[in-house]
């Protein structure tokens, strides 16, 4: 089938995107190059069609849904400091990007929409683990931004009959996240630090803890939920079930470098939860999602991935 991937030059776009074409599907990729790469495509030339542009424009939303069955709507700008310090950027990309997506499937008699959110949704709510039932407590304005999404989805199921499927992401990781952004996410930005023999920054006492999931997981989930039946309109987490500390990843991840680096501990940070867990019962009871890749894996997989990426820095940078 046709299918179109907003955000597909990006770290989990471009997974998806290469599951896709191996699945042997048409594959078109959206994406204004912001935050995605263009390396991270260099596999699929030739396999996919691909159109530059903005979700935050209408007339390139349209262009792109046109003649697809299937939109997996990957692009967003992500971060919640990057939120914090610049909602307005943050709510037109997350917000205004995914309503005109929304409105440029529902025109173009698209079937499914498969709409990455966030467990950023669930806030300050303390209950784990964190199930689809429970009351969103966003407390930054990424997590806002997600949810409204979310809202969007519901909306235009129940209003335009648009089929709609919301996956909440519990921390997502794995090759191809870019560990040189100043809102790196914490396993690429720690794997880097001991790689260099630098001394990564814990924000906070390290116990708060997280339910890491490596990128296959995702991909795997997307492509159940755009066929699932019963999954019409729904919301499911997916992740893998298990929460480790900050701490007890750190040391994970010295085991696995055989580092003996310490961190240095710094202010929390405004807008980060505490505690992460997911209930992923739904998933695998509407979708048949079970995670086939555990932390440790994945975090082996990733710094093989970084290991080669920092090598092949290192040879540009004496080449030149």
């Amino acid at each position: 089938m046709k299918v179109l991937v907003t955000g597909g030059a990006g770290f989990i776009g471009s997974h998806l995107a290469d599951r896709l074409v191996e699945l042997g599907h048409d594959v078109r990729i959206l994406d204004n190059f912001s935050t995605g790469r263009r390396s991270n495509l260099q596999a699929l030339a030739g396999q996919v069609e691909i159109v530059e542009g903005d979700i935050q424009s209408a007339e390139r939303a349209y262009a792109a849904v046109r003649g697809c069955e299937v939109v997996f709507h990957q692009a967003a700008l992500p971060s919640v400091p990057r939120s914090i310090q610049d909602p307005l950027t943050s709510n037109a990309s997350n917000v205004t990007g995914l309503l005109n997506v929304m409105l440029a499937a529902r025109d173009a008699g698209v079937r499914r929409v498969i709409y990455a959110s966030s467990s950023s949704v669930y806030g300050a709510n303390p209950t784990l683990p964190k199930s689809e039932e429970m009351t969103p407590m966003p407390i930054s304005p990424y997590a806002v931004a997600k949810l409204a999404g979310e809202g969007y989805c519901r909306a235009f199921g129940e209003v335009y009959g648009l089929q709609a499927v919301a996956i909440r992401y519990f921390n997502v990781f794995g090759p191809r996240q870019d560990p040189r952004s100043q809102y790196a996410a914490v396993i690429p930005n720690f794997i880097t630090a001991l790689m260099r023999g630098e001394r990564p920054t814990i924000y906070g006492d390290g116990e708060q803890s997280r339910d890491f999931t490596y990128v296959q997981n995702v991909v795997e989930a997307n492509v159940l939920a755009a066929g699932a039946p019963e999954a019409t309109g729904g919301v499911y987490n997916v992740a893998c079930g298990v929460r480790v500390t900050l701490n007890g990843l750190f040391a994970e991840l010295c085991d696995l470098l055989a580092s003996q680096i310490e961190p240095i501990y710094s202010d929390p940070r405004a807008g980060d939860v505490p505690h992460s867990l997911a209930d992923i019962s739904a998933a695998g009871r509407d979708l048949g999602y079970e995670p086939t890749v555990l932390l440790r894996e994945g975090l082996d997989r990733t710094i093989q991935y970084l290991r080669e990426e920092l090598a092949a820095q290192a040879g540009l940078v004496h080449a030149s």
